[in-house]
């Protein structure tokens, strides 16, 4: 066997040429189609229309050119099979040993902010995919590219033998129906969102790798950073790192859980995360306060934490953050004094993204979540509560400044494993308790940690109070107010302990679980 014929037809044209060109220079005669065909001729490389081999033009606007049998009939013929042979020799069809196609630029397309739905369904690619599927399924015999990182070793084994190896074609065979599947999951995902279908009878997905990892959570597991296409450019995906060594798998959840709390603030803050929960948040003017706040919010659980800024990060907070040890500092930028400091520090590493979104300005989207055989869906929590939303539930109403710090503390809470209680005062928090198996047990790890500063401080709960309990601990402590979703059948036993000690509670009517 070796290659005598190839088809090319590629939407993407980078290389294109010159891998055509060695093609030709090695005895390959070359089909080809549209804008492809009008490109290899200009170039000077000897190419044969499809419509040549086909014997019907190109028609409805290039739509319908190659869906034709003396194509398919030369990419699936089994070449050891006498009745393959024998018809393709009667109707005097030749075989195509080669395909190089990749396919129209529906991902591009649908990614542009104007695009309409007509545009969309323009650059669904029809043939494209035909023959790469025929090619592939027949690798036995047929060569299939789809990616130009494959021209290279295609190229260097057509010099060796003058055909690819059965190892070489199994591989690439395999990349194409990934690739086809992830093309068709994008469609199908699209058309979902357009008829209003965002929870399908088949949920289809598709993302691309960025990385392998190191390893997982731990050493002996096996890992890799994947980013769905079009994701938004605010996501940790689209982050470019300026410093610092391979992000790893509980880098990047612990960033992710950082840069999303990060993200429910207008003002400037900071937000400090370990293990996926906050173990300080600060808002402040600036962001050397807010990361002064953030800080001093817990001092030992920082050290060795992910510390996002949704603002540049100058000289004067950067030489804040040099003085412990921190795995990552996640910002829209740096400024060159702040990069000269930071970038002293080995093992720091340093990630940069645009204009982050807000929690007033983000979408609701789905996220994914794998179990053992299967996965759950279900819209992000992106649910945000203002002050005209509040229930007043006790005789006391809040202050104005209890008032702005309740509303922080909810900010926070949702983000936090539940069950979980955020005790928060001068716009930082000052106890985090997380992912507890009663609430109680989330308070007492709070007020524990604020210490002196639970006097006065607000307390903010992910869900309901089932009892009281929890209201006689915070009180007693000396918590001054309490935002909560309410909803609980025991409500009035919460309310009357909170009017016993004089406590402010409001209830949003929303409940923030995060598991």
């Amino acid at each position: 066997m070796s290659i005598k014929r190839a088809l090319v037809s590629v939407s993407d044209k980078q290389g294109i040429v010159e891998f055509c060109r060695e093609l030709s220079a090695l005895g390959v005669e070359i089909i080809s189609t549209g804008g492809t065909s009008t490109l290899l001729a200009k170039e000077g490389v000897p190419v044969i229309g499809i419509s040549d081999v086909t014997g019907f033009p190109e028609i409805m606007d290039g739509r319908v050119k190659t869906l034709h049998p003396a194509v398919h009939s030369g990419l699936l013929a089994v070449r050891d099979n006498e009745e393959h042979t024998r018809q393709m020799n009667e109707l005097g069809l030749d075989y195509i040993d080669l395909v190089v196609v990749n396919l129209y630029p529906f991902a591009e397309t649908i990614a542009k902010p104007d695009v309409s739905y007509e545009e969309a369904i323009e650059n669904i690619d029809i043939g494209g995919p035909t023959m790469l599927r025929s090619a592939s399924k027949n690798h036995a015999f047929v060569s299939v590219v789809v990616d130009a990182a494959d021209y290279a070793t295609v190229l260097e084994e057509i010099r060796a033998s003058g055909d690819t190896t059965l190892a070489t074609r199994k591989r690439l065979a395999a990349k194409v129906f990934r690739h086809t599947a992830a093309y068709d999951a994008l469609i199908a995902d699209y058309l979902a969102n357009v008829t209003g279908e965002p929870l399908p009878e088949r949920y289809t997905v598709t993302y691309e790798k960025i990385q392998d990892l190191r390893y997982g959570e731990n050493p002996h597991q096996k890992a890799a950073f994947y980013r769905k296409p079009l994701a938004a450019q605010d996501t940790l995906t689209a982050a470019e790192q300026l410093h610092g060594k391979e992000l790893s798998y509980n880098n990047i959840n612990d960033a992710n859980a950082a840069l999303q709390i990060v993200k429910e603030f207008e003002e400037p803050a900071v937000v400090a995360v370990k293990h996926m929960n906050p173990c300080g948040v600060g808002v402040g003017a600036s962001v050397y306060e807010a990361y002064q706040k953030a800080y001093n919010a817990d001092p030992t659980s920082i050290f060795g934490g992910i510390v996002a800024a949704n603002r540049i990060i100058n000289a004067d907070t950067a030489d804040m953050l040099k003085d412990i040890f921190l795995e990552i500092v996640l910002a829209p930028g740096f400024t060159e004094e702040a990069l000269e400091i930071l970038t002293k520090k080995k093992n720091i590493r340093l990630l940069k993204l645009g204009n982050l979104s807000t929690a007033a300005s983000r979408k609701s989207s789905f996220v994914v979540t794998s179990i053992e055989g299967g996965m759950v869906v279900q819209e992000s929590d992106v649910h945000s509560v203002n002050e005209s939303e509040l229930q007043v539930v006790t005789d006391r109403k809040p202050t104005e400044e209890e008032l702005k710090q309740l509303l922080f503390g909810w900010k926070v809470v949702k983000h936090v494993k539940s069950n979980a209680i955020v005790l928060a005062a001068d716009d930082m928090t000052v106890g985090v308790g997380a992912g507890q198996m009663n609430r109680v047990g989330a308070a007492k790890i709070a007020v524990e940690q604020a210490g002196d500063k639970a006097k006065g401080a607000v307390l903010a709960s992910d869900a309901f109070f089932p009892m009281g309990d929890t209201l006689e601990m915070a009180a007693k402590a000396g918590i001054t107010a309490v935002i909560q979703p309410g909803g609980s059948i025991k409500d009035e036993e919460s309310i009357k302990v909170a009017n016993e000690y004089g406590i402010a509670m409001v209830f949003t009517g929303v409940r923030h679980f995060k598991h």
